[in-house]
């Protein structure tokens, strides 16, 4: 039991390290990410903001994963170009951008207030 949950979180950790090393945009987003940690750190936030900024970063990791996971499998199964398979990859792609946009949403509505409150 034990070596197979150990063999899905190596499969786990190899997919996620595979969209950090491929995906230029998953590098922005943990940069990101990074960011919106450190800055919190300086401000105090409470848990219930801790979990806004970490719900706001895990969504848009998690769903650059879910992308580039769809990108992948609409390559290989419909490598020229195919209607539904833009709108699979423009979807995959739109989810990402709302969960950007959250995050966004977030960092606008608990860390910017607490950076003006100290300027």
């Amino acid at each position: 039991m034990m070596k197979g949950l150990l063999k899905s979180f190596t499969f786990a950790l190899a997919g996620i390290w595979y969209v950090v090393r491929t995906q230029k945009n998953m590098k922005v987003h943990f940069t990101a990410a990074l960011l919106a940690v450190v800055v919190s750190l300086f401000l105090c936030l409470s848990p219930l903001e801790w979990g806004l900024v970490f719900s706001a970063i895990f969504m848009v990791l998690l769903t650059e994963c879910i992308n580039t996971a769809i990108e992948a499998v609409v390559d290989l199964i419909s490598p020229k170009f195919h209607p539904l398979a833009k709108i699979a990859k423009d979807c995959a792609a739109g989810a990402v951008l709302l969960a950007a946009v959250y995050s966004l949403a977030v960092a606008g509505l608990v860390l910017l207030p607490k950076v003006w409150g100290r300027m």
